[in-house]
C-alpha cells in the first residue's frame, strides 16, 4: 500500500461521439447564427471607434 492510493480516482474516458447527420433545417439555423454573430461583431467594432456615449453627467464639486 503506497500513500498515493488515496483521493479521487479519475473517471473512465467516454467514447467519442460520432458525427451526427445534419438536416437542412440545422444547416440553415447554423448559417443564420453565424450571420447574426458577424453583424454583432461589426456593430461592436463600430461602437468601440466612437467613444463613450455618456460624456456629461453629474460632476462632483471639490472643496476649494
Amino acid at each position: 500500500m503506497s500513500g498515493r492510493d488515496g483521493g479521487k480516482k479519475k473517471p473512465l474516458k467516454q467514447p467519442k461521439k460520432g458525427a451526427k447527420d445534419l438536416d437542412e433545417e440545422d444547416v440553415a439555423f447554423k448559417q443564420k447564427q453565424k450571420e447574426e454573430q458577424k453583424k454583432l461583431d461589426e456593430l461592436k467594432s463600430k461602437a468601440c471607434q466612437k467613444g463613450p456615449l455618456t460624456g456629461g453627467g453629474i460632476k462632483k464639486l471639490g472643496k476649494k
